[in-house]
């Protein structure tokens, strides 16, 4: 059964990537390709220096030839995001799966397409908007290039410190269901989760190296395409998840002999 949910969970988070790439192609890439012709605009004032009267012209024989692109700007915007994005869908969904695994029937008598709703949108919070709260994606021209390692570590590992608090809270939200009932143990879970991934937040380094004069609509627009993107994914990873989960189960469920 194992293999079969793994199965459903990387063609449920194939056809999500899909449906994630569509987005950020129509809604995110305009905003892309703003940044980046900034980006030239930007280089080219620097590395021009003003001519002064009677100055030597070079000729355009003199003039260095310009770096050739290995990819081009046509197919990393297509081919380029959807492998990207498809891949990224097909490992998570295999994730998923066995994140569903491990909660289906741990969480009441919930059915698996609700189980897998949950369990999408807790994982679109803990692993991707908290973390995006604290660093959010900054498009090209936003950021120095000598920072790219520390700024790409402070977000994993926060990714990491979200996720493992998360569970903890899960985890301990768990046991006080059984106590004080599954309505106050998830909400004392989740205050505990939000106070302590708080003060992480407080406590690591901000990060914000938005040149001036760059448009905050353009930055604007990244971001929200950003957040809309992987709310597409995992809302369509869970419903997709749940719909080939809940049929699989159904199936072992009639094919197991029954007792008496």
């Amino acid at each position: 059964m194992m293999r079969t949910l793994l199965v459903r969970g990387m063609l449920a988070g194939l056809i999500a990537g899909v449906l994630a790439t569509l987005f950020a192609y129509f809604l995110g890439e305009p905003s892309v390709e703003t940044a980046i012709g900034l980006e030239g605009t930007a280089a080219h004032s620097h590395s021009a220096p003003d001519a002064a009267p009677g100055a030597h012209e070079h000729s355009p024989a003199e003039a260095e030839p310009e770096e050739e692109e290995l990819v081009t700007r046509g197919v990393q915007s297509t081919v380029g995001l959807l492998t990207g994005v498809g891949l990224y869908g097909v490992a998570v969904g295999g994730l998923f799966s066995l994140a569903f695994a491990f909660v289906y029937g741990r969480l009441g008598t919930l059915r698996p397409r609700v189980t897998a709703a949950l369990l999408a949108g807790g994982a679109f919070v803990v692993v991707f908007l908290v973390p995006f709260l604290k660093y959010p994606a900054n498009p090209p021209a936003v950021g120095q290039a000598g920072t790219i390692g520390s700024r790409t570590s402070l977000y994993f590992g926060f990714v990491a410190l979200s996720l493992l608090i998360g569970l903890l809270a899960a985890a301990f939200g768990r046991k006080l269901a059984d106590k004080l009932g599954a309505w106050r143990g998830g909400l004392i879970a989740a205050g505990g989760y939000v106070v302590l991934i708080g003060v992480a937040a407080a406590l690591l380094p901000s990060i914000d190296e938005v040149p001036t004069g760059f448009p905050g609509s353009t930055l604007w627009t990244f971001r929200l395409a950003s957040v809309g993107t992987q709310l597409v994914l995992w809302t369509a990873l869970g419903l997709t998840f749940g719909a080939l989960a809940e049929k699989a189960l159904a199936r072992k469920e009639v094919a197991s002999p029954q007792p008496g």
